[in-house]
């Protein structure tokens, strides 16, 4: 019988503030084991790894994580100690909606020394989740992603979009506000679109937005009710324009409390690269909506997501993009320079044909246009 209460733990995570969330739900896992959070990897028992598949280079470090822990792990078990190597996150997501198998397959023959790949939706929300911070939370209220972007791999490592349980969240929320947390950001892959999958259960009424039909969302409701919680701020991340609706534009624009800083993901400025990347707006429709934004809340500010060298594009079509950068004014953003995921649209049917020379001209273009700016701004305060 193994002695837990001996044992350490530690977590390393990578990507997003998603990710960051689940790794605080797997400390209490292990902390409701009697473990106690190791300092380095050579202190620990337990090394979880919890992975991001969003870009390439993000996975690759996930490779060079393990191979530098096998060094410990031959150590520590020449001396008779456990260390185990537990890997989760999307890397294991992916490999698990996998029907065939073969990534899984893969991954073990990549990765020998890994002991186990956790799937993270096995760690439930019924733990008291370890917060390191005590006055900013994270809460998730959604998890996977219906839009099928063709260079996304987030439907395939966390499935479609399940929105967890209205009170549930709420109770969480006045809990927080009870235990003294000043800030609360509201998570989700698409966060805006919180609740459509609750509202299909019921007769969805539709409404058009953007030139499509949508079901209209609940999650301008769960923001005000948490933000009239009376929290110092109440952000939210990641919102997709397709579900920015009006009724969310009043909701922020009444409670001063809400966030003044929007992230808006863009992904191009072109038409033609939307389309292929099947995000169903126009450069257009993404200006006139950043136009309603800031006519109807002062002081508002954008950070966004940008992929440059995606399959195809052109340097018209980049120039397209730096020319809407130009007109947002956003105040930070993401770039990433596009690389093949598996099983997506765009790795099935599109070729990756921009060189990564030009790849990160572009991505250096957009960065000094956008983050250089802010960054000298910081040094020169």
């Amino acid at each position: 019988m193994i002695k837990y209460r001996t044992m350490k733990f530690i977590i390393k995570t990578f990507g997003c503030q998603q990710n960051t969330a689940d790794s605080e739900r797997v400390a209490a896992v292990f902390v409701n084991r009697g473990m106690t959070e190791a300092k380095t990897y050579s202190q620990a028992n337990y090394v979880i790894i919890n992975t991001c598949t969003v870009r390439e280079s993000a996975e690759n470090r996930v490779y060079g994580l393990v191979n530098n822990l096998k060094i410990i792990k031959e150590k520590k078990s020449a001396g008779g100690e456990i260390f185990k190597i537990i890997v989760t996150g999307c890397l294991t997501g992916l490999a698990f909606k996998d029907k065939t198998g073969k990534y899984l397959k893969r991954l073990k023959e990549i990765l020998p020394e890994v002991d186990e790949f956790m799937p993270i939706e096995e760690v439930s929300f019924f733990n008291e989740i370890v917060r390191k911070d005590k006055f900013h939370a994270l809460v998730p209220i959604s998890n996977g992603c219906n839009n099928f972007c063709t260079y996304c791999v987030v439907p395939f490592t966390r499935g479609r979009e399940i929105s967890r349980p209205y009170q549930e969240i709420t109770d969480e929320c006045r809990e927080l506000k009870k235990k003294g947390y000043g800030q609360i950001t509201l998570l989700g892959q698409n966060v805006n679109s919180y609740g459509a999958d609750l509202q299909t259960k019921l007769k969805p009424i539709y409404v058009k937005h953007l030139g499509r039909q949508r079901i209209p969302t609940l999650f301008p409701h769960l923001l005000e009710e948490i933000a009239r919680m009376e929290f110092e701020t109440v952000d939210f991340i990641s919102s997709n324009p397709w579900d920015f609706s009006d009724e969310l534009i009043d909701v922020i624009a009444r409670n001063k409390n809400i966030s003044r800083t929007i992230h808006l993901p863009l992904q191009s400025g072109d038409d033609n690269v939307l389309k292929r990347m099947n995000r169903w707006y126009t450069s257009a429709q993404y200006l006139a909506l950043i136009s309603k934004i800031k006519n109807q809340i002062s002081k508002i500010k954008f950070t966004t997501d940008v992929i440059v060298g995606f399959c195809g594009e052109t340097e018209k079509e980049f120039q397209n993009t730096v020319k809407l950068c130009k007109a947002v004014g956003f105040e930070k953003a993401y770039i990433g320079r596009y690389s093949s995921r598996p099983m997506t649209a765009a790795t099935k049917v599109m070729k990756d044909d921009v060189p990564p020379k030009v790849k990160k001209q572009r991505w250096q273009i957009l960065e000094n246009l956008i983050n250089k700016p802010n960054l000298n701004k910081f040094y020169s305060d």
